[in-house]
């Protein structure tokens, strides 16, 4: 992958992996320095907006603990790495911000994951952390392993400086409570960015559920198409000027890293024009991605056709969603709502759930990551429905007829939790 004055003057020295949500597939992101100072840029905005909120701050007095993956690049020809952005990003890293950072090269490089946590866990205490970023879902995995080391300790025992923690990647509100429970005492504030791969896309300048400020001086140009017409042959492509309040857009995106028109695969809507702020509202497609394993419907029917199979069994009709934790040490999972046409046997309910662990770990790279070593994730759980019991879940929600489609992914928690309320009264015996 030698890119060089293709869709961006130079060489392109860099490719950040990541699982298409959309696509299904592992994409390799063009990164070109120029993108690298544009995120740069972005990250010294967060402080901006920390700071004017807390104009007494001393943030800057400390390290700042980014939770990311390995930093260890894969060269894939001469001068081009690829790999987690993260390690990217430590590559790439300006000699003054040494000083700020955490964690060191010798740890942000280790692959095993439950390993880096412990060690992160053990040492970072000491490094007078002002400020702390990552995914709310590893997050929680560091949090725990702070209190088993530290006897249930929160923010203000181990990081007692901490100031600012910065979350983004999947949605915020299943974990708010927790967040908060360990924050409590403590000084520090919650800010939401909105990152991808492609750039940096916005920042929270405001409180929790005012929208995220749209970054549009930056190395990106924004394009915005109504949902609906995303898939027609001329769809309408909207910029900053002309679009609408409360319209679920589809997020299209040129960048400085050579990007052109490219459909990033969220949806947003607008509560704010001047300045442009922005509610994450979902994926251009069904996703499964509540703790980052960014699962598509493609591939969540894929498996769930191969742990049928596997235990000699067809499934009617299936729906899925997220079970969040509820309190320390518990994980996150997969519930997985499941009709045959014959009622399955307890063994047979096992052996499901373990094929179809094994399929989604085989078929996406982030699924398998977070439950390596039952680490980040809880293996899933299957409840298995009487036959006939979708129908008649459809029919009392007055969605029974051909028109209508048992949802096979379901984000809205509280249908989600009315599904279960039902599948807990309809349970194969």
């Amino acid at each position: 992958p030698h890119l060089a004055d293709l869709t961006w003057p130079g060489r392109v020295p860099f490719l950040a992996v990541t699982s298409g949500t959309t696509t299904g597939g592992t994409k390799y992101i063009p990164w070109t320095m120029a993108i690298n100072r544009a995120n740069e840029r972005a990250g010294l905005d967060v402080l901006v907006h920390h700071l004017a909120a807390r104009p007494a701050s001393r943030v800057l007095g400390g390290k700042a603990f980014m939770l990311g993956g390995s930093t260890d690049l894969v060269g894939q020809a001469p001068g081009v790495r690829s790999g987690d952005l993260s390690g990217i990003a430590m590559a790439a890293q300006p000699w003054w911000a040494h000083p700020f950072s955490y964690p060191p090269r010798a740890i942000a490089l280790m692959t095993d994951w439950e390993a880096k946590i412990d060690r992160l866990a053990a040492e970072s205490p000491a490094r007078d952390v002002r400020v702390l970023t990552g995914t709310p879902s590893w997050l929680l995995v560091l949090f725990d392993r702070l209190a088993g080391r530290h006897g249930g300790a929160g923010a203000v025992d181990v990081y007692p400086n901490l100031e600012l923690l910065v979350h983004g990647g999947v949605n915020f509100g299943p974990y708010r409570r927790r967040f908060e429970a360990f924050l409590a005492g403590s000084h520090a504030e919650l800010r939401e960015v909105y990152p991808a791969s492609e750039g940096f896309i916005a920042v929270a300048d405001r409180g929790y559920g005012d929208g995220l400020r749209l970054i549009v001086d930056n190395g990106l140009f924004f394009e915005f198409v109504p949902l609906a017409e995303l898939e027609s042959a001329n769809p309408t492509r909207h910029w900053l000027s002309t679009v609408e309040l409360d319209v679920n857009y589809a997020v299209v995106l040129s960048s400085c890293a050579g990007l052109w028109a490219y459909v990033l695969g969220d949806t947003v809507r607008f509560v704010e024009r001047q300045p442009p702020r922005v509610l994450i509202t979902g994926r251009t497609s069904y996703f499964l991605s509540a703790f980052g394993e960014h699962l598509i419907a493609e591939e969540i029917e894929r498996a769930v056709t191969s742990a049928a199979a596997a235990v000699g069994t067809s499934v009617t009709d299936y729906a899925a969603g997220a079970l969040f934790p509820e309190g320390p040490g518990e994980l996150g999972r997969h519930l997985f709502v499941v009709e045959c046409a014959e009622p399955m046997a307890p063994q047979q309910v096992a052996g499901f759930a373990a094929a179809l662990d094994r399929a989604l770990a085989d078929i996406n790279d982030d699924y398998r990551a977070h439950r390596h070593g039952d680490f980040a994730m809880a293996a899933p759980q299957v409840a298995p429905l009487r036959p006939g019991s979708f129908a008649e879940w459809m029919k009392r929600r007055g969605k029974l007829g051909g028109q209508h489609k048992v949802p096979r992914v379901i984000n809205d928690p509280d249908l989600f939790g009315d599904l279960r309320a039902f599948a807990a009264q309809h349970a194969v015996a």
